[in-house]
């Protein structure tokens, strides 16, 4: 009888630490306070990717392998990094006043220091990090770094009474399995002064695919953006460029939010759609350019003389098996980008085929590229 009383306990509390149903709220830990774990001894090449069985969105159709390349010569060894900060003081020799600006969902950094330190200074910051740059366009202040595995700890209370026990009796770590990418816009200010830095965040994670089943796999997709962490990556950075912490993250918390910006889309010249925003071209021009680095966008070149973003994505129509064997760069094609100011406080975003084929296709694609563009605000 006493035998099964405690296989009944036992069952019931297993049932319990795999409960999904388990609503345990952690308090998030402060600013500057975050365990953040990178695996800068560790490549993510050996991932395989398995074909979605749905249609990816344009927004959650890119593929971990376009990202993640063979980093072993370029992975920071623990010196490394080391040396990366080494490097960084030489130009860090006097604290720098580093301004937060918030509008809506955007935040960024006003930073007093020129355009090539803070461009030194942000590689540097990354590699302390571990990550290793993958591309970098010093033409338009482009850097974004490969992926790295990101595994978050779960809290002990979220595992459940048995898992927590065992996982303390042999030391075990039940980890998510995700990866981060960041990407680094840095912009000249004030002629040249003073540089405006913006840092995104993007995420891809692994999930289970008819699970319990004979076919039961996992495949990558996106995750929505941990906006905490971004945040926290923010605040790193900006010490990082010369700010005191404290300063820093007092900052950060009291960065005022500006009104939500309202973007209307619109039919355009030749059916394709456009966004009308309430402001003058060159805050247009800021917003859509953090609204691009949002949706991870391949940004080839830009012109804020001339008001125009030169884009390289791949069309939802296009997406399929081809794709999927060997990813959406193969299926990728040019559009540009226009903001022009129409009248005081008014500025419309155009869409333009630069191959001037004018496709159905690439017209109902207009309304659902610059639809995501909008969501963004």
């Amino acid at each position: 009888m006493i035998k099964i009383s405690l296989t009944a306990l036992l069952s019931l509390s297993l049932v319990g630490c795999f409960s999904f149903e388990e609503k345990t709220q952690e308090q998030a830990p402060s600013l500057g306070e975050r365990d953040i774990k990178y695996y800068a001894n560790k490549t993510v090449t050996s991932l395989e990717i398995p074909p979605d069985l749905t249609k990816p969105s344009a927004q959650n159709s890119f593929k971990l392998e376009n990202y993640v390349s063979n980093i072993q010569e370029d992975t920071i060894s623990f010196s490394k990094k080391d040396e990366a900060i080494k490097e960084a003081t030489s130009i860090l020799r006097v604290p720098s006043n580093v301004e937060v600006k918030r509008s809506g969902e955007r935040r960024w950094l006003v930073v007093d220091k020129k355009t090539d330190d803070v461009w030194n200074l942000s590689k540097s910051f990354f590699k302390s990090h571990g990550f290793a740059i993958k591309k970098t366009n010093k033409k338009i202040g482009l850097m974004e770094t490969d992926f790295l595995e990101n595994h978050p700890e779960i809290p002990d209370r979220s595992l459940g009474v048995i898992r927590s026990m065992l996982k303390k009796a042999i030391a075990a770590r039940y980890a998510l399995p995700i990866v981060d990418k960041y990407r680094i816009r840095i912009e000249p200010n004030e002629n040249g002064s003073k540089t405006s830095v913006y840092l995104s965040l993007n995420s891809m994670e692994e999930v289970l695919t008819k699970a319990g089943s004979d076919d039961e796999n996992t495949i990558w997709q996106s995750r929505p953006k941990d906006q905490a962490l971004e945040t926290e990556m923010l605040y790193r950075l900006m010490t990082f460029l010369g700010s005191d912490h404290a300063v820093a993250r007092e900052k950060i918390i009291k960065a005022k939010e500006e009104q939500v910006l309202s973007v209307a889309v619109d039919k355009g010249i030749g059916g394709y759609a456009k966004l009308t925003f309430s402001l003058g071209q060159y805050d247009t021009w800021d917003n859509m350019g953090w609204a691009l680095d949002q949706l991870n966008i391949d940004i080839e070149d830009k012109d804020v003389k001339e008001g125009s973003f030169y884009i390289n994505v791949a069309r939802t129509e296009d997406q399929g098996i081809f794709s999927r064997m060997f990813g959406d760069d193969a299926i990728k094609k040019s559009f540009q980008i226009i903001v022009k100011q129409i009248d005081t406080g008014k500025t419309e975003v155009y869409f333009n085929d630069l191959s001037e084929e004018n496709e159905q296709a690439t017209i109902d694609f207009s309304y659902e590229f610059l639809g995501n563009i909008a969501k963004q605000f």
